[in-house]
């Protein structure tokens, strides 16, 4: 085995535990623990995670309301760090810069999965998650960390990178000139999804129930955007539209549900699509005769492929997009808060926890806001 570093025979890990107390609605603990690493084998390395990402996801696995919950894994989806250690000897990855590949099950097709799907952190299927000092992975599912980010805002990025891109780029096909409607704007998907769009050159609207968060949304390149609170936000929405001299929206991204197609139907171009990759609002979407005659899309998209996710980095090098952090916590002992801070969700950008205090952020200029 080739190592940089001394391997660990622990690490300290924030682990899913059974709730002990009888409450309803129940809330599942979040204990951390001192877990064994297992030996290294044939293809694998040892990651130092030096930031890892709070997902809404890991939020909902603790109430009890995600599926294949597994109590005993580790929490979080979302990290990055340095190499460590290899199974292979002088392997070039050692001492590189990296996160993780977040899910498996996903390679390449781009209709599907190709087999049983799952996402790393409190699941059944593996133990594996991010809110750790050190993991054990395979060396194909790591990913090198462009040389623009510091390990903080490569923490903010797998999952809500490849959620935002499949979204925008692969079922919303969003090219340059589009105009494209993302609603509420302010968590982690959306706002990719907002970066995405403006560096491919499309042209951004935003809802949010928060003056604030559109606020911030136009500086960072949305050309503006309504409250969902108010009944007319569709005509004003048009209203803005036509000030801008657009007739149409070609996609709108939205992770509410409900209404949003009899909502948009009237602002969306003859074939345009309405890509839909959550409904926190409602759990469902109506689709009448109406959108069928203007041949529009109503399009269900989740988190992607691994190429996804490569293509996705690789435009964000490009472009040296920089995702927006909301809240850096030090310390696996702080994640208390950032289960507070998406319990209020009035976050704008991701909650990451930093594990490596004097890990170096020099590298990064986040846009001001």
């Amino acid at each position: 085995m080739s190592a940089s570093v001394q391997v660990p025979k622990s690490a300290q890990a924030l682990v899913l535990r059974k709730s002990a107390r009888a409450t309803k609605p129940v809330y599942h603990d979040a204990v951390l623990e001192d877990l064994p690493l297992p030996e290294l084998n044939t293809g694998q390395i040892l990651v130092r995670i030096h930031a890892a990402g709070f997902n809404h996801r890991d939020h909902w696995i603790r109430k009890g309301m995600y599926p294949g919950i597994g109590f005993g894994s580790i929490l979080g989806g979302d990290g990055a760090g340095q190499v460590v250690a290899s199974a292979q000897k002088n392997d070039p990855l050692l001492q590189k810069r990296v996160f993780l590949v977040p899910m498996r099950g996903w390679e390449r097709d781009p209709d599907a999965p190709e087999s049983n799907f799952y996402i790393l952190g409190g699941g059944k299927i593996t133990p594996l998650g991010t809110f750790a000092h050190y993991v054990v992975v395979e060396r194909d599912q790591v990913i090198p960390t462009p040389d623009h980010l510091d390990d903080v805002h490569a923490a903010a990025w797998p999952i809500g990178a490849v959620t935002a891109w499949r979204a925008t780029m692969v079922n919303g096909q969003v090219k340059k000139g589009d105009n494209v409607l993302i609603t509420g704007i302010g968590g982690g998907v959306a706002l990719l999804a907002l970066q995405l769009c403006v560096a491919r050159g499309a042209n951004v609207y935003v809802t949010s129930g928060n003056a604030d968060k559109i606020r911030k949304a136009v500086e960072l390149g949305a050309k503006g955007g309504v409250s969902y609170k108010a009944d007319d936000w569709p005509a004003q929405l048009g209203a803005l539209l036509k000030k801008d001299g657009a007739s149409s929206l070609s996609a709108v991204i939205d992770a509410g549900g409900g209404d949003i197609m009899g909502k948009t139907s009237g602002l969306l171009k003859p074939g345009g699509r309405v890509v839909v990759f959550g409904m926190h609002t409602a759990p469902k979407v109506s689709m009448t005769m109406r959108e069928v005659l203007k041949n529009q899309k109503l399009i269900g998209s989740t988190m992607g492929s691994k190429q996804d996710l490569l293509d996705a980095t690789a435009f964000l090098a490009q472009h040296r997009i920089v995702p927006i952090v909301s809240d850096v916590l030090d310390g696996l002992d702080s994640a208390p808060r950032g289960f507070e801070i998406l319990e209020h969700g009035d976050h704008f950008g991701k909650v990451v926890i930093r594990l490596v205090p004097d890990s170096d952020t020099s590298r990064v200029f986040p846009a001001k806001l």
